[in-house]
């Protein structure tokens, strides 16, 4: 039960970090509950079989070529994950009439993201015990947020824009970019001190992220000018 609640604990936090920012028209609970389970479950799902295909039609057994390196952290890590995400907040999160503001996106993004980050976070606490767990609490689960701040900052503007497509795959590409830069140089673990990259991207990601909060808290539709 410690391990459980050392692996879920930062995720909820992260959510409830989200929730108090949305200052002006909370979301249904409902519909956050739903998006994190299916972050949870479905977003896992397709990021497995998105996993299995890349593994037959690309297989990368050279762990020191950096081509490879490159192509396991943005193509077959960063694409596959944040894409099983995209999915769910564009055909769940964006469909539904709640979703009434640009703050929304990152909202769901965020909450999908957290589903995601349970999952993956629980499997590795319950492997290697609660080193991990502090660890993951502050490196990959602050990472999945900002992933999903990143995403879902373009895909509240996508909602209430003629320019749907293009926002919202803005959105996805800009979380595959920094979840693939902070991957490849952690995956890079035979050159000394390089993964210090990975929390430089992490900073500025997070950087970028508060940019995006306070831009979406500014522009919502229910604030009241005084």
């Amino acid at each position: 039960m410690a391990l459980l609640l050392s692996a879920i604990a930062p995720v909820f936090l992260v959510i409830i970090y989200i929730y108090i920012k949305d200052k002006y028209e909370k979301e249904p609970k409902r519909l956050m509950l739903i998006a994190f389970l299916l972050g949870a479950v479905i977003s896992i799902i397709i990021t497995s079989l998105m996993y299995y295909v890349f593994d037959y039609i690309l297989p990368l057994d050279d762990h020191t070529s950096l081509l490879q390196l490159f192509i396991k952290a943005f193509l077959v890590v960063a694409l596959t994950e944040e894409f099983s995400k995209y999915v769910i907040v564009r055909y769940f999160a964006q469909t539904q009439k709640a979703f009434n503001e640009p703050f929304d996106g990152i909202v769901y993004a965020v909450v999908v993201s957290m589903g995601f980050a349970a999952t993956e976070n629980i499997v590795y606490v319950f492997d290697s015990g609660f080193e991990t767990a502090f660890l993951r609490a502050i490196t990959a689960i602050p990472a999945h947020a900002t992933f999903g701040i990143l995403m879902g900052y373009f895909m509240g503007k996508a909602k209430f824009s003629k320019n749907k497509i293009v926002l919202n795959l803005t959105g996805l590409l800009l979380a595959v970019i920094f979840h693939g830069a902070y991957d490849f140089f952690l995956f890079i673990d035979f050159i000394p001190g390089i993964w210090i990259g990975a929390f430089v991207s992490l900073f500025i990601g997070i950087l970028l992220s508060k940019k995006a909060i306070k831009q979406h808290q500014e522009n919502s539709h229910f604030k009241i000018e005084l």
